[in-house]
């Protein structure tokens, strides 16, 4: 029987003087952050900040740095400039659904590619898979998720936590959803500089996937993760106080069996994920 994450996660010997951890974790195939759990840190100050941008951002999307920065000190009570919000969106790969500053500019020098989503309609699973990563905030600290849809049935196929945003973890959350459920025809992302990479292209090319790209500025092209990152924090991050990574890698397991399997969504039918994906 195939070894769950944290059943390899607890083989792997930090005592080993012969093999190190990261290298135990590659043969694992277990991400070297995800292995360790360990909350990215900031300033006090700017944990407050983030935990209320990442709140106001969920409800109200369409707010950019300068009105944020306004309603954090108007009507919270800071007194911060829009350099400190912009660099507090940009560590949280947030921006508004307007044209402005916004967090996934990809690195100039990488190509990108069209959006070819509008006016497609997606008719069977894994036509259409969207990716996308979120900030995540638990006790001292913070984490992000990277989550993978498939656009027709909304069902979850791959998911991964890390403490940072490297491509290698975006490329091997993208290789364990494949491995698992197959390839995908079309793979859409934001323009941000994991997903414009020559790594992360390179691989989705290997597979034979056609690529997609949010046009710039548009947080909407990607509505459906987006909407899955609403439920998600509306449902099963915000009524809860994480203490820790592993205790929140615990907690999305069961909210993401949850989504897929026991939430009826009303834009397919009122069905579960589950039961539309695996019905083709």
């Amino acid at each position: 029987m195939k070894q769950s994450y944290l059943e390899r996660r607890s083989i792997v010997d930090k005592a080993n003087k012969k093999i190190s951890v990261n290298r135990q974790c590659q043969l694992l195939s277990i991400h070297r952050s995800g292995y360790y759990y360990k909350a990215a840190t900031e300033k006090p100050l700017n944990l407050e900040l983030m935990h209320l941008i990442d709140k106001k951002h969920t409800e109200c999307p369409f707010m950019g740095v300068p009105t944020m920065t306004k309603w954090l000190n108007l009507d919270k009570g800071y007194s911060i400039n829009e350099k400190r919000t912009e660099r507090l969106y940009k560590l949280m790969r947030i921006y508004g659904m307007v044209p402005g500053p916004h967090t996934s500019k990809g690195n100039k020098l990488h190509k990108k590619y069209p959006y070819l989503l509008r006016n497609l309609t997606v008719t069977h699973p894994n036509h259409v898979w969207e990716v996308d990563i979120t900030y995540i905030a638990i006790k001292g600290g913070f984490m992000y998720l990277i989550a993978i849809i498939d656009v027709y049935s909304r069902f979850v196929v791959g998911w991964s936590l890390s403490n940072t945003m490297d491509t290698e973890w975006c490329v091997a959350a993208v290789n364990r959803a494949i491995e698992k459920h197959g390839t995908p025809e079309i793979f859409n992302s934001d323009q941000g500089s994991q997903f414009t990479s020559d790594q992360y292209i390179q691989n989705l090319q290997n597979h034979g996937i056609t690529i997609s790209m949010d046009g710039k500025g548009r947080a909407t092209d990607n509505i459906f993760v987006e909407r899955l990152w609403r439920s998600l924090k509306y449902e099963g991050i915000y009524p809860r106080a994480y203490e820790d990574g592993l205790e929140l890698f615990q907690g999305l397991k069961t909210y993401f069996n949850f989504y897929n399997m026991e939430r009826r969504h009303s834009r397919i039918g009122d069905k579960f994920p589950s039961e539309l994906y695996n019905a083709a």
